[in-house]
């Protein structure tokens, strides 16, 4: 049933937030006087101002005299009628700001502005008082420790490196994000997480705005079958068959390619549409990736990216909050991190705002002589939930499967400023071997000496056997 709250139920409100200012105070968040009938907007507007500007409430004879409204004192009220005022009053705003938001949106709707108009429902909807008082510290520190490293908590990547620094890995409703430069493998390493996930029993989606859903699916295969995409196209029987023996443990998962510049409200739907039809509970979601992105809350110029990438992020967080999701994505490395082999926040494409937002931040660091000896580095540049910030893991990469493992979790973590270091002696340049041949020096260079003596002694033979 329809609940009627009319002028006098209005005046009845107004009446009893003057008698009890700690009423007044509890509905403060959700007060607004344009909710209020005309014939009250002036009292409602000048109690509104009044307790700002001299924190406490008029009286009154003082609202009468400034705005004429006739307001009256309620004898013998008690804690079950301000009870009932609370909830009442909790019940009238939500209505009075969704009439107001359905209004507004009809407007935009006919001006085209379709984004907009969701999140304005949604305000409304959610509006309520703040009954939740919070974690009671000293309660139970048991139960209170045990919520959060279990209940909502930490899973782990599939690299016991990676979960070392974490703390136990990522935890639902937080956003992550991996940075690398062009090529640099973003989309490889969330397509390792996502497999290492699907095969300890969760469920999720991959989002590329970038990559193709066969393409993604092909590297999976790779990755989940230990084949090439080579050895895949000559014995496809085999992949599928080694496919369908891990689905059979394995949790379920979608691939969706979405258009660039598509927004949150596209992920949402998409994610809500296949729950809908297909049942799917979504524990993850890889999202490939953030740069290419539009916001929902603001229009904003794809050229203006320090904006646009911190309301993308904002977004993406409150997604993964929302759903309760363990939630990744990627992120671009501008053209200063090319030569580095330390990363830092300047590094980042569009800035730190992102950085801002997000709960853990990785570098990538690889090159193709470091692919090609199977090796992948990740630096942790940011985390909210542990100390591992400066931290680096080595991780081995078979170029065949482009799967990325963990080389064994005896070698730990190693921190940044340690020697001994994989990328201690990385030289940012490359030369030329023979005037032809341009061998990278992403590595180390005692290595890169071997390889050089051994190009000149492969060139001597050869020409002692040509004499």
């Amino acid at each position: 049933m329809l609940k009627d709250y009319g002028l006098d139920v209005q005046k009845l409100f107004l009446e009893m937030m003057l008698q009890d200012a700690e009423s007044y105070v509890r509905v403060q968040n959700i007060y607004n006087p344009e909710n209020f009938d005309r014939s009250l907007r002036s009292a409602a507007e000048f109690i509104a101002r009044h307790s700002d500007q001299h924190k406490t409430l008029p009286t009154i004879e003082q609202i009468g005299a400034s705005t004429g409204v006739k307001l009256n004192t309620i004898p013998d009220l008690n804690e079950g009628h301000f009870e009932w005022f609370m909830d009442e009053f909790e019940g009238f705003t939500r209505r009075q700001e969704l009439e107001r938001a359905i209004l507004k949106s009809a407007d935009l709707l006919e001006k085209g502005e379709y984004d907009p108009v969701e999140k304005l429902i949604k305000d409304a909807v959610q509006i309520s008082l703040t009954k939740d008082m919070g974690t009671d510290y000293f309660a139970d520190p048991r139960l209170r420790i045990d919520k959060y490293f279990n209940s909502g908590g930490q899973v782990s990547t599939g690299w016991p490196q990676m979960d070392k620094i974490l703390y136990g890995g990522f935890s639902r409703g937080e956003l992550n994000i991996f940075a690398g430069g062009s090529g640099s493998g973003k989309s490889l390493v969330m397509m390792n997480i996502a497999l290492s996930w699907l095969q300890a029993g969760l469920s999720g989606v991959y989002i590329s705005l970038e990559l193709s859903e066969e393409l993604c699916a092909l590297r999976t295969d790779a990755m989940l079958a230990g084949m090439s995409t080579k050895e895949i196209r000559k014995d496809i029987d085999q992949t599928e068959l080694k496919v369908k023996l891990v689905s059979k443990k394995a949790g379920q998962y979608r691939i969706k390619a979405l258009p660039a510049q598509s927004n949150i409200n596209d992920i949402r739907s998409y994610i809500k549409e296949v729950q809908v039809q297909t049942g799917l509970r979504v524990d993850f979601v890889m999202c490939d990736y953030l740069d290419l992105l539009m916001p929902v809350s603001a229009k904003v110029s794809p050229n203006d990216l320090f904006v646009k990438d911190k309301y993308v992020s904002e977004e993406l967080r409150n997604l993964a909050k929302e759903l309760n999701v363990l939630f990744v994505t990627a992120s671009q490395l501008n053209r200063s991190a090319v030569e580095e082999i330390e990363f830092d926040h300047s590094h980042i494409s569009g800035g730190i705002s992102k950085i801002n937002t997000a709960d853990n931040v990785f570098g990538i660091f690889t090159s193709r002589a470091m692919r090609e000896r199977g090796k992948y580095q990740i630096q942790c540049m940011k985390s909210r939930s542990s100390t591992g910030v400066g931290m680096k893991i080595d991780l081995d990469y078979n170029v065949e499967t482009m799967r990325i493992t963990d080389p064994g979790e005896e070698a730990g973590p190693v921190n940044s400023f340690a020697k001994g270091n994989l990328l201690d002696s990385i030289k940012a340049k490359s030369t030329m071997i023979n005037g032809t041949e341009p061998v990278s020096h992403h590595e180390e260079s005692g290595k890169i000496t071997a390889d050089v003596q051994s190009a000149k002694l492969k060139q001597l033979l050869g020409q002692i056997k040509q004499s």
